[in-house]
């Protein structure tokens, strides 16, 4: 979010920048004016659009807070960690815009009164005493930053969970994976895991396993990839519902963008499906839809003879079959290379497009280390 504020007549603006990238954008700064903007400006890097196009983008962080101060006075520019304190302090980042508005608040830099603002919130509708309450820790932060820091820390510190063993996290995963498909197909992974496991364990034998790890978030991964059944099972299981009724009040209307492939129209230019808006309607479609994912991946799967889920469906079994080939054979384990080999599986993100692009590093990426793992084997022969 990007607000520009004209603080009083002929005076100066505020900039109010709830992320680095949007700030330093050329709309942002094309209406800075040094000695009479002011800007609040939240250090944390957002995920925009062009984070979303390319997920290794390098945000320069020096550059853009160099771009800034460039811009404004140095006494004029407040740069925070606005996200890092909200979600420590009120346990959701949703609360950083409120919080953001608290800090300019207390600087004088709103045109605005108290009992305007705690109004405004309150007539929002959404989620009013988290962002009252965050609003007060901005205007606090903007009074007594290391007190603020201070309560973040405590408060992060006595809310963290304890770190999940290997096999509460294997166990968490195969939950998910039955909730996701059956009890079978979380066995499978189960089974996958386990082989890998004592394979590293009758070579390595009390040393951090990670290969075991690194091979069962890969395998997870690729066996939890998101299609037409899993979006339709998060949009109906009622943890969507919940979340809606606990930042909202009412009954809010509800609208979906969905480019479902059998519906959804490709555009002329680049050739990709184009998401369209779905009413309320859709839900109930979608809680019908989650009901049939015992479907996936037999011979009555509309969804999946499209060359996205034809891929995704190979991707889990090439992996797993790649792993357990090396870990299986009578040469001797190079764990460092196959756990390399192992953390290949996490390129592999984002939907259409995206995730072709990363399919393809992935591919790349797992043929440079067979190749060199081969290598090594081979002159260690001669």
């Amino acid at each position: 979010m990007l607000t520009t504020v004209r603080i009083a007549p002929g005076t100066a603006n505020l900039i109010l920048g709830c992320d680095l990238v949007v700030a330093t954008s050329v709309p942002a700064l094309t209406r800075a004016e040094r000695g009479l903007t002011r800007a609040v400006v939240n250090a944390d890097l957002l995920p925009t659009a062009s984070f979303v196009m390319n997920p290794d983008i390098d945000f320069e962080a020096g550059a853009m807070r160099d771009a800034l101060h460039s811009a404004v006075a140095p006494g004029d520019l407040n740069i925070l960690d606005a996200t890092g304190l909200a979600t420590a302090l009120m346990g959701d980042s949703i609360a950083t815009n409120a919080f953001m508005l608290g800090f300019a608040f207390q600087h004088g830099l709103l045109p605005l009164s108290l009992d305007a603002i705690l109004r405004a919130i309150e007539l929002n509708g959404a989620a009013i005493e988290m962002n009252k309450m965050a609003f007060s820790w901005g205007r606090l932060a903007a009074h007594d930053p290391p007190r603020v820091a201070s309560a973040a820390r405590f408060k992060s510190v006595g809310a963290a969970p304890n770190k999940l063993t290997l096999d509460e996290t294997i166990a968490y995963r195969a939950k998910f994976l039955t909730d996701y498909q059956d009890e079978a197909y979380a066995k499978r992974y189960l089974a996958d895991v386990a082989r890998v496991r004592a394979a590293e364990g009758a070579v390595a034998s009390g040393s951090q396993p990670e290969l075991a790890e690194a091979f069962a978030r890969g395998l997870f991964r690729l066996m939890a990839y998101k299609d037409e059944y899993e979006v339709a099972r998060l949009y109906s299981d009622g943890e969507f519902a919940k979340s809606l009724k606990e930042q909202f009040d009412g009954n809010p209307k509800l609208k979906v963008l969905l480019a479902p492939p059998l519906l959804a129209r490709r555009d002329k230019v680049t050739g990709r499906l184009r998401k369209r808006e779905y009413g309320a309607w859709m839900f109930g479609a979608l809680g019908i839809l989650a009901r049939l994912k015992s479907l996936r991946g037999t011979p009555f799967d509309i969804f999946g003879y499209t060359a996205e889920r034809r891929m995704e469906r190979a991707l889990a079994s090439e992996y797993s079959a790649m792993i357990l080939r090396r870990v299986g054979s009578k040469e001797p384990l190079d764990l460092t290379r196959l756990v390399a080999l192992a953390k290949a599986a996490d390129l592999v993100r984002g939907y259409g497009h995206v995730k072709e692009a990363g399919v393809a590093r992935y591919h790349a990426e797992c043929k440079r280390i067979v190749d060199d793992i081969d290598a090594r084997f081979a002159e260690a022969a001669e």
